[in-house]
């Protein structure tokens, strides 16, 4: 007898429906499992024949062939038991009361049939619900990821036997339901009012988050790079909801939600990896490839402590994701894209010593402060839209009682800017400046005549590639939208140019000079 349930694959971070097909027919007492299986899914026939036991279901003594299609997908992980048991179970003559053809599978068995949390629950479910299907049945743990689909019933369950019973019509289980409303559960955070004076610093972080603008902070060690670069997020608005689902896909499919505890990420990521990250640890990799950290950082923060020193391959691994924003990475049997759309914030000192330019404390060589900044590639920096110069806080701003502006009320300026882009890029499918490419450049930016002609004079006397052109022109938009102003006026044309060249590299110039 033939039988049929469906049952889900991640493709990357996306979803894909899988057909599990069972067959029971007449010949010698075996377990077949075909269709282009991982390790982990052909060990699935044991772990299903000892659940199916304990749970009170004898298999017949015939031939079993289990086929999940289609067959040029490969199928990996162990979401696949729960249902290949459903499969069998169905085979054998049990007749559903619900549509098998609307209902989705998912789920690990122990041996002793309950049944255990799965990895990217959220994408399969989500693709499916696409696709039309009204109902999924998730181990208990994972129900409360699932019910983040609105319009789908979500079923919870905790044994082989309770699945069986509801397919029957045995036990009924009420759809499980829960808030989509739920936050993060983070720690209070920092506050922009622990920093104190910097305000050329503030500005610049306020221009970065406004626009999504890649940052380096460039500056002596204890200057503050590291507690800027932390307060970043607080003031960078909330996720939308469709942001929220595409984060949450991912941390789904990468193990990264708590069982028991999943919820939907309402806050911007923030990833700030250890220098010694290997170039598949930063952008992702493996046999069956898993997201790296650019697309853990997606729709947020990517910081990157002392810069000079990681690897130069690995940074040189960030100049197609910071252009293209995406992540391809092709293997034998599958190609596999992850987004990776994130603002870059980098910190590194000017020397190795951390002490440039203090030469009463630096005591690095002409030479070795050239090779250490040459350790960050020209077409890198190229890719950052804003370069800071970070100096050390003086003395009288750290014991002042002056009350510094908080993240709360930065953040309200960044929300206005913010939704002066959303309206302007209505009808795109971008949300921020630093999105614009060139055919949308030109359709969102346009100078004024007068305003054309001092551009124009400024590029003569600056070295700037045509990313640089662009770059300088998306930066000066988002201090225009700061300024709730329509056009892009010399004071915003100004300003760009200075946070872009203002960072100090390089500033090595040749054989014993220095800026």
């Amino acid at each position: 007898m033939f039988n049929k349930v469906i049952s889900g694959a991640v493709m990357g971070i996306d979803g894909a429906l899988i057909n599990v097909e069972a067959d029971l027919s007449d010949g010698l007492p075996m377990l077949t499992m075909v269709g282009y299986l991982s390790s982990s899914v052909k060990e699935a026939g044991e772990r299903v024949r000892t659940a199916l036991k304990n749970s009170g279901y004898n298999m017949p003594p015939k031939r079993i062939t289990i086929n999940l299609s289609p067959a040029d997908i490969r199928k990996d992980g162990s979401g696949f038991d729960l249902p290949i048991a459903i499969a069998i179970i169905l085979s054998m003559g049990i007749e559903p009361v619900i549509d098998m053809d609307k209902t989705i599978i998912l789920g690990e068995l122990s041996l002793d049939g309950s049944i255990l949390p799965v990895n990217g629950v959220l994408p399969m479910v989500y693709h499916a619900f696409e696709q039309g299907i009204t109902t999924c049945i998730v181990p208990m743990d994972n129900a409360d990821e699932a019910a983040l689909v609105e319009g789908l019933s979500v079923i919870g369950v905790k044994s082989l036997t309770e699945t069986v019973g509801y397919i029957k019509g045995d036990n009924a289980c009420s759809p499980y339901h829960r808030s989509v409303t739920n936050t993060t559960d983070n720690e209070p955070q920092c506050d922009f009012s622990e920093i104190k004076g910097q305000p050329y610093l503030k500005r610049g972080m306020e221009i970065a988050a406004s626009g999504f603008h890649n940052v380096l902070m460039v500056g002596a060690a204890g200057a503050g790079k590291s507690m800027l670069a932390k307060r970043l997020p607080t003031i960078i608005p909330s996720l939308s909801f469709n942001e929220s689902i595409e984060v949450t896909k991912i941390y789904s499919v990468s193990g990264m939600l708590s069982s028991g505890k999943s919820h939907l990420i309402t806050e911007r990521p923030f990833r700030a990896p250890h220098h010694t990250i290997s170039n598949h640890a930063l952008v992702g990799g493996g046999t069956i490839p898993k997201p790296g950290e650019v697309t853990l950082a997606h729709n947020g923060v990517l910081f990157l402590d002392e810069l000079p020193e990681f690897n130069k391959n690995v940074l040189e691994v960030l100049r197609q994701p910071l252009e293209d924003k995406r992540i391809t990475i092709s293997r034998v049997n599958a190609t596999y894209s992850f987004p990776a759309e994130f603002m870059l914030v980098a910190a590194m000192n000017p020397c190795p010593c951390g002490y440039y330019p203090d030469k009463s404390k630096c005591t690095c060589t002409p030479f070795q402060i050239k090779r250490y900044q040459q350790k960050i590639s020209g077409p890198l920096l190229d890719r950052i839209d804003i370069n800071m110069t970070v100096k050390p806080v003086k003395y009288e701003d750290i014991f002042t009682d002056r009350e510094e502006e908080g993240s709360d009320q930065i953040r309200a300026r960044v929300e206005e800017a913010r939704q002066i882009q959303a309206e302007r890029f209505a009808d795109e499918n971008i949300s921020f400046n630093s999105q614009l490419d060139g055919k949308r450049l030109k359709k969102y930016i346009r100078l004024e005549p007068e305003v054309e002609s001092f551009f124009m004079e400024r590029l003569k006397r600056e070295e700037l590639s045509a990313r640089g052109v662009d770059r300088i022109l998306k930066l000066a938009r988002t201090i225009a939208d700061m300024d709730k102003s329509h056009e892009i006026d010399k004071k915003h044309l100004n300003e760009a140019f200075y946070y872009r060249n203002s960072g100090g590299l390089i500033l090595y110039k040749g054989e014993g000079k220095y800026e």
